[in-house]
């Protein structure tokens, strides 16, 4: 089993990651939405949409959107919130969802590059592309790479609920793994966590094979200027071609 599929699955992953910035979500779709001023009637997809958060402040908006993700606990969860025109599915970002269907397609954060295989990245660039109809939106909001090599701390525990997650974390051949450790009620756990520390260049390379144009680079959550060496995230907006 790929580690990404037990490990989303898993309680203890929501546990550790679970306490998400609902404003943050917020702040970010009212920007996007800002700056991609979509028209009446767009259809919008969020690729590996997790619980729904973002899904949810899309369709706040009154547009038709369909959240998937891989992990079926999690589209367990935003199912909940679902309703006429807030779908979610259980999907594997490889695989087309619906042909030449949406207007928009959101990646956001950091869902990407978990496969050791660069075709399977790839593939899921050109699996967003088959679902955009000519001339749709991508927007991939992923960290930046070279803030996060730069700060990476080698080691830190996480203390959540009684139990102590100790996270350890080590990079090779430009790929950043993390191993977690703990206990809980006399178990030990071991999971593991691994993604690409793709740059600005490598996203213009898998742009250029999958069929996308950038049209625009941001830099955080208010869609300031992407700056290389200090920027919290690299923000990608592109044009299906």
């Amino acid at each position: 089993m790929p580690w990404f599929k037990e490990w989303f699955n898993s309680r203890y992953y929501h546990l550790l990651y679970g306490k998400r910035d609902e404003s943050e979500a917020e702040t970010f779709i009212n920007s996007l939405m800002g700056v991609l001023n979509p028209e009446e009637g767009s259809k919008f997809l969020d690729l590996a949409c997790g619980k729904g958060r973002h899904a949810l402040q899309i369709a706040s908006y009154g547009f038709e959107v369909h959240g998937v993700d891989l992990s079926e606990e999690s589209i367990n969860a935003a199912s909940l919130m679902a309703n006429d025109h807030l779908v979610f599915k259980v999907q594997d970002m490889r695989v087309v969802y619906l042909p030449y269907y949406f207007n928009f397609v959101f990646n956001l954060f950091t869902s990407f590059g978990y496969f050791d295989l660069q075709e399977d990245n790839l593939s899921t660039l050109k699996a967003v592309r088959a679902g955009l109809k000519d001339g749709g939106v991508f927007v991939q909001d992923y960290f930046n790479a070279v803030k996060v090599e730069s700060a990476m701390k080698a080691m830190e525990i996480k203390s959540i609920e009684g139990i102590n997650f100790e996270i350890h974390k080590h990079i090779d051949k430009g790929v950043i793994y993390k191993s977690i450790k703990f206990s809980d009620a006399g178990q030990d756990y071991q999971f593991c966590e691994q993604v690409n520390l793709f740059q600005l260049s490598d996203f213009e390379q898998m742009y250029k094979e999958a069929g996308f144009e950038i049209t625009a680079v941001y830099g955080n959550y208010q869609l300031e200027p992407f700056q290389r060496e200090v920027s919290d995230r690299l923000i990608l907006i592109s044009k299906a071609i």
